[in-house]
C-alpha cells in the first residue's frame, strides 16, 4: 500500500501516556516510523510549527502533513492504514461503548490518578480513595459491556485496549514509587487481567518503559512538585 511506503514521524515524549498510545497503534499496524523525543520544558521549533494551537505532543507527521491530539491521530491511523488490527470496532454499538469508556478513562480516571502524584497525607488519601472508586466503575463497565473479551494476539487489541495499557500499564511502578495501590487482582480483577494479558504481547514489550526508569522519574518528579508547593 502506498500509505505504508510513505514517511511517518511521531513527535512524542517517553513519559506521556498519550504519546504511548500512538506508538502502540503504529507498532500494531506495522507502520514504519521515525520517533522524535520532545522536551516540553524546552519545546522545539518543529513542535511549535507542527502544532501551533496547543504546542503539545503527540504529533504525527505523515508525508509532511501534521496531525495532532492522540485520539484524532488514532482515528487517522485507522482510516489511513486499513489493515488489521482495526482500532475502532465495525459494530456501531460496540464502537459507541469503546468511545464512552475511553472518554471515561481520559476525563474521570486519569485526572484523579495524576493528583495522587503531587499530594501527600490526607489529601493524597482522599485522591487515592476517589481513584479507586472511579476505577471500580471502569471495572464494572468492562465486565458488563465486554464480558467475553480475549486478548491473545495483536488482532484482539483496539482503541480501548490501547488506552488501558497506556494509562494503567505502569500501575505497579506507580505503586512502588508512590506507595499506593489502585489496581489489584482482588478488587479489579477484570482490569488487572486485561493489563496482564496486554503486557504479554510482544508489541507491548517493544514500547514498554523500563520500570526502574519510570520509578526514578516519578519519585524525583513528585519530590520536585512537593517542594514547589511547600515554597509557594
Amino acid at each position: 500500500m502506498e500509505e505504508q511506503r510513505s514517511k511517518v514521524t511521531l513527535h512524542g515524549m517517553w513519559i506521556s501516556t498519550y504519546s504511548k498510545r500512538v506508538e502502540i497503534a503504529l507498532k500494531l499496524k506495522g507502520i514504519l516510523y521515525e520517533y522524535v523525543e520532545e522536551d516540553l520544558q524546552n519545546k522545539s521549533e518543529s513542535l511549535i510549527q507542527l502544532n501551533p494551537v496547543h504546542k503539545k505532543i503527540p504529533v504525527l507527521v505523515h508525508n509532511g502533513k501534521p496531525v495532532a491530539e492522540s485520539l484524532v491521530i488514532l482515528e487517522y491511523i485507522d482510516e489511513t492504514w486499513k489493515n488489521s488490527p482495526r482500532l475502532f470496532p465495525e459494530d456501531t454499538y460496540e464502537r459507541a461503548q469503546v468511545r464512552f469508556w475511553v472518554s471515561y478513562i481520559n476525563q474521570q480516571v486519569f485526572e484523579v490518578m495524576g493528583q495522587v502524584v503531587f499530594q501527600e497525607g490526607e489529601a493524597q488519601a482522599k485522591s487515592v480513595e476517589e481513584a479507586r472508586k472511579r476505577v471500580q466503575v471502569l471495572e464494572e463497565g468492562l465486565k458488563k459491556h465486554f464480558p467475553n473479551k480475549n486478548i491473545r494476539e495483536n488482532d484482539d487489541v483496539g482503541l480501548l485496549e490501547i488506552t488501558i495499557i497506556a494509562t494503567f500499564g505502569a500501575h505497579k511502578a506507580y505503586r512502588e514509587a508512590l506507595g499506593v495501590e489502585i489496581i489489584d487482582p482482588v478488587n479489579t480483577p477484570t482490569l488487572y487481567n486485561w493489563i496482564e494479558r496486554l503486557q504479554d504481547l510482544t508489541v507491548m514489550k517493544e514500547v514498554e518503559v523500563p520500570r526502574d526508569k519510570l520509578v526514578n522519574f516519578l519519585q524525583n518528579y513528585r519530590q520536585k512538585l512537593l517542594q514547589q508547593a511547600a515554597s509557594a
